[in-house]
């Protein structure tokens, strides 16, 4: 049976850290679903590392749901999480229901994800879980905010700490089932991590978090630049070069295919 947001609530209260990454295609859902990965976000960095976008912000609902549509088709087991791309939510509640449904009906999708812990978007997220959309919520780092915020640290100030702290509470209180905390001290999500009575995934905030989430791409080692957060498991871009190579080398000298 597929994980749910109730089983994840149960694992923080275990002490089980909660596994998670991200997924744009079948191939990548299908590996990392049998790998035992507990969630699997298709984030809207797949504008960046997909699509070739230089933010997120270019990246629209309907190209967001063609990828989450192959996704849902290479998953067993993990939670499904979708993210809401920039401006399919922000302008109205009206708005953010039609965007988050979409993405239930025709991706198969279990939740959406959306960023911001401010007063409208808790409220947003109120009236989504009233209306039966779990909500993973997402504070600190919000990328489709990368015009007014950078890729920047956030929380890094009494001010902005404090702010953050209380947008990760507010999200709890409007039904998020978990919180995102990007890239902020350490400290700060250990706080809210043990404030909170719903799980906190971090990215780039630290080992105190209830689970943790990478970009795949990242984890791999197909991307250019690295988050200073984040680990390369492996070096694909080096592997695959290398294979494609050797098959040119060997068309090129007739050896393949072979005789």
């Amino acid at each position: 049976m597929p994980i749910t947001p109730q089983q994840l609530l149960e694992r923080k209260q275990q002490g089980m850290a909660i596994v998670a990454l991200t997924a744009y295609d079948y191939v990548s859902a299908k590996l990392l679903d049998r790998a035992g990965v507990d969630l699997l976000l298709v984030g809207d960095s797949l504008g960046m590392v997909v699509l070739g976008y230089e933010t997120t912000l270019p990246l629209t609902l309907d190209e967001m749901i063609h990828h989450a549509k192959a996704v849902r088709r290479g998953i067993e087991k993990a939670l499904m999480v979708v993210d809401l791309p920039f401006l399919t939510y922000q302008e109205s509640f009206q708005q953010a229901m039609h965007s988050a449904g979409r993405i239930l009906k025709e991706t198969g999708a279990q939740a959406v994800k959306l960023e911001g812990g401010y007063p409208e978007i808790a409220e947003t997220v109120r009236r989504l879980v009233l209306a039966g959309i779990p909500v993973l919520g997402h504070v600190g780092l919000t990328p489709q905010s990368v015009h007014q915020l950078g890729y920047r640290k956030q929380g890094n100030t009494p001010e902005t700490s404090d702010r953050i702290f209380k947008e990760a509470v507010a999200l709890q209180e409007a039904g998020a089932f978990a919180v995102v905390l990007e890239h902020i001290p350490s400290e700060l999500a250990a706080e809210i991590s043990k404030t909170l009575v719903i799980p906190t995934i971090g990215i780039g905030a630290g080992l105190h978090c209830d689970g943790q989430v990478l970009v795949t791409h990242d984890l791999l080692g197909m991307t250019e630049r690295v988050p200073p957060f984040a680990k390369r498991y492996a070096n694909l871009q080096e592997t695959i070069t290398q294979a494609v190579q050797a098959y040119g080398e060997d068309v090129r000298d007739r050896r393949f295919p072979p005789a």
